[in-house]
Formats: C-alpha cells, structure tokens, sequence
C-alpha cells in the first residue's frame, strides 16, 4: 500500500496545486488558463479517487476513523462539491478559494499519515461511516459556500467601484452567488443533522464526555440553521448572510483543524 499510495498521491496533489496556479494566473490573463486549472482538478480528483479506493481496498474496516484520515477523505468532498459545476466557466473564480485550500489540506493529511496506509479506529465501522461520512458531507459543503460568500462580496465590491476589469473577468451576478451559496446550505445542513444525530446516539448508548469538538459542532449547526431561518423567513440576502456563511465556516476551520487533532476524529 506504501508504494501504491506514493503513486496516487502525488498526481493528486499536482493536480490540485497546478489548478490553483492557472485560476490565480486566469485572472491575469482571462481564459487563457482557464482549460488548464479545468484538467488540474477533474485529473487531480479522479488520482484522490483512486487513493481513497486504494486505501479502502486495504483496510481492516472503516480507513478515514483517524483525524488525519479524515482530512484526506474531507479534501475529496469537498473538491467533489466544487466540481458539480465549479468548473464552469462562470465560476472559475470560485477555484481560487478552493483550489489552493483543496492543495494544503491534501498535503498536512500526507504529512500526518492520513494519505498513507490506513488505520484502525477504536470506534465501530458502520458508525464511522455515517458519523465521520454526514459531517464531513456537511463540512465540505459549507467550504464550497463560504467560497460562494467570499466571490459574491468579492464581486459587490468591484462593481461598486466600477473596476474596469468587471467586464473582463467574468463571474456570475449575484444573484446567482446568492441563491447557491442558501442552496449548498441549505443541502449540508441535513447532513450534518443527521451526522451529529448519529454521534449523540453512540453517546448516549455507550456513554463518554461531551468534549469541546462536539460543542463546536454543534454551535456550528446553530449559526448555519440560523443562516436559514433568517434567509428564507426573515428575507436576508446578500451581503449579510455572506458574511454569516463565513462565520459557519469560521467554526468548520476551528473544528477541523485546532480541536480534532486533539480528539475526536
């Protein structure tokens, strides 16, 4: 498996690294990279694929039950959120916020051993399964709006200035922006729902503490059904809940990479 991780691994993260390269020079020089960044990520998703079959492949039960096996799994959804219909050309600019992240996460779960041979969780398969599988779901689609947020406040700001670049560097109008990032909320909510459902069940069957990643998670379910409620009901839009996607992701960032490592998974 060493070897055969070797292999998959590093056309992955290439493909990653060399789209997050040509989105941020498409920018320079509009649509001249743009088919480049395309291929980066549709070549470097499909080696990650195969990794991840790879290491299922040679597991003794569920392989991504670690912190740093996780991550790994966590870096393919979300690059497979992107790629519903990231890589359109409309929303190539969208690659700039997840692309070079897709990069640096794949590489610390390399260096933490979670690209690597994979291995044995104390906690059941089936359970991390649908724990460990809904949250990061949920996970990686509040990454992708939150990089939806960021292009629409991005946008509003230059076409409030009036850039000259507005008409030479496409992307979508804002309403468009607006409507997918409460779309992809709005489809990684239940998600996570279900994924914290699964763990508070395990909990209360098999007892433990309520630690501080699970806190954070659940405040993070707080602040994006309070995206919701105050999107569909109370009629926000725009700016305001841009800013509060980015708040959720905030608490994803924190959940993820400052609290897991530390326990949980």
């Amino acid at each position: 498996m060493g070897e055969l991780a070797v292999i998959l691994f590093w056309p992955a993260l290439a493909g990653y690294s060399e789209a997050a390269v040509a989105y941020l020079g498409d920018t320079f020089r509009p649509g001249r990279l743009v088919r480049w960044a395309t291929w980066g990520v549709r070549l470097g998703w499909l080696a990650q694929t195969a990794l991840l079959l790879a290491q299922a492949a040679h597991a003794d039960g569920f392989p991504w039950g670690t912190w740093a096996g996780s991550l790994n799994l966590f870096v393919w959804m979300c690059v497979g959120v992107y790629l519903v219909w990231g890589c359109r050309a409309p929303f190539r600019l969208l690659g700039l916020a997840v692309m070079p992240l897709a990069a640096l996460l794949l590489a610390l779960a390399w260096a933490a051993g979670g690209a690597g041979e994979p291995a044995r969780s104390e906690f059941g398969d089936v359970f991390l399964a649908f724990h460990v599988g809904l949250v990061l779901a949920g996970f990686a689609g509040f990454t992708v709006a939150a990089g939806l947020a960021l292009l629409y406040l991005w946008q509003e700001r230059r076409l409030k200035r009036r850039s000259p670049r507005v008409l030479r560097l496409r992307a979508p109008s804002l309403e468009t922006l607006d409507g997918l990032t409460g779309r992809t909320i709005a489809v990684a909510l239940p998600a996570l729902t279900l994924g914290i459902g699964v763990g508070l069940g395990r909990l209360e069957v098999d007892g433990g503490g309520f630690d501080a990643t699970m806190a954070v998670t659940l405040l993070t379910w707080v602040v994006y059904a309070a995206f919701l409620v105050l999107r569909y009901e109370a009629g926000w839009r725009g700016r305001r809940t841009a800013y509060l996607a980015l708040a959720g992701f905030a608490l994803v960032v924190l959940v993820r990479l400052a609290l897991t490592p530390f326990g949980h998974f």
